[in-house]
């Protein structure tokens, strides 16, 4: 079953095109980004933009993958001067995912404007949220510029379960979760999911002219592993692939678009993920010639676990190891309920019915909170 989308019959505005929204609430402030590659106004980044409106930038706070987007998933992100403007950039992400109030005492104000795909598990929704806490506690207005989400149709996955939090799930919510981060903002802070004493000051800057039935393509790739619309329409179906054997690609043209294995395999189509820097330094499976399916041309929508359990199921008719990390796999689901019902042989129907209940108690949950309609 596949969705209707509508056609647009006005060009949308992301947050951070909309200057005369948000101009007065940073005139005169010390301000702070959270910024990354897909940042833009009309082409040009948020940071050169609010510079030539003199906007008063004292700081660079950089997620995953780096301010310029060009660190490999998982990379160390180190903090840096920007050389083309001078300001300091702030890593958070490794060992410092929150910075302290001391970091923050020169601020008088963050701006967050970063594109998500509207995964649990895509790890800018986590620095999110701490960036969140950390504005609370150093008493920092948080300002959050809105971008559409290219999977906002969809609303599927177990709700993560708080004994598997981590870095790629934080929250009590499914993995599709059908929310831009605009809106996960007002509920991270109406749920009281914020680790912090003190009240957030949050201000939200919606997407003008968008609905929950726009598809959106987005201009810029929002890390180096999803380059383009057909990889992030199978990121929910395929990143679970990441705790198993078998490659998704990393290390060529195509990642998250092609599933392969050296030797356990369905479908003949033949590649070989090869170090590539920038976007898989040291990918799975490097220099081996694997086999497998390419899904460059297949419409696969929302949570598809199919491809999950036929892998499974093929490594296990010979008797091998699927799960390379089934601590991971349990992170990323958020639970171990999903690995656990797959080893046993469940089917996805059967597997997707068990978290029917939970996921129409989280669109209920969520309701107050959502700017777009329908």
């Amino acid at each position: 079953m596949f969705f209707s989308f509508k056609v647009q019959a006005q060009s949308i505005l992301v947050g951070a095109e909309q200057w005369s929204e948000y101009q007065d609430l940073i005139k005169g402030k010390k301000v702070g980004l959270v910024v990354n590659q897909t940042s833009t106004v009309d082409g040009q980044h948020l940071v050169d933009f609010l510079l030539s409106k003199k906007v008063e930038v004292k700081s660079i706070f950089a997620p995953e993958h780096g301010f310029r987007g060009n660190h490999d998933a998982g990379a160390a992100v180190e903090n840096n001067i920007d050389v083309k403007t001078n300001l300091p950039i702030i890593s958070i992400y490794g060992k410092n995912k929150k910075p302290s109030s001391e970091v923050l005492a020169n601020l008088d104000l963050i701006i967050f404007d970063i594109q998500d795909v509207g995964l649990r598990f895509y790890t800018y929704l986590s620095s999110m949220h701490y960036m969140m806490e950390a504005a609370a506690d150093a008493n920092v207005k948080f300002v959050v510029l809105d971008r559409p989400n290219p999977n906002i149709q969809y609303v599927d996955g177990p709700i993560l379960e708080e004994k598997f939090s981590s870095f790629v799930g934080m929250h009590p919510i499914p993995i599709l979760h059908g929310m831009t981060l605009a809106e996960l903002a007002l509920m991270i802070k109406g749920e009281g999911w914020l680790n912090t004493e003190n009240r957030l000051n949050l201000e939200v800057i919606p997407v003008k002219h968008y609905s929950r039935a726009d598809r959106y393509s987005l201009p810029i790739k929002p890390s180096p592993n999803l380059p383009n619309d057909q990889s992030i329409q199978l990121y929910p179906s395929l990143t679970f692939f990441e705790a198993s054997y078998v490659s998704l690609g990393r290390g060529t043209e195509f990642p998250f678009q092609v599933l392969g294995h050296d030797q356990y395999f369905i479908g003949d189509f033949n590649f070989t993920p090869i170090s590539t820097p920038g976007s898989a330094l040291k990918p799975k499976l490097m220099d081996k010639a694997l086999t497998g399916q390419d899904l460059r041309s297949v419409n696969i929508q929302g949570l598809d676990l199919s491809l999950l359990i036929a892998w499974y199921q093929r490594f296990q008719m010979h008797d091998a190891k699927f799960f390379k990390s089934p601590s991971f796999m349990d992170k990323l689901a958020g639970t171990d309920k999903l690995r656990k019902m797959i080893m046993a042989g469940k089917t996805a129907e059967e597997i997707s019915d068990t978290w029917e209940n939970g996921v129409n108690q989280f669109k209920r949950q969520r309701a107050q909170y959502l700017l777009y309609q329908d």
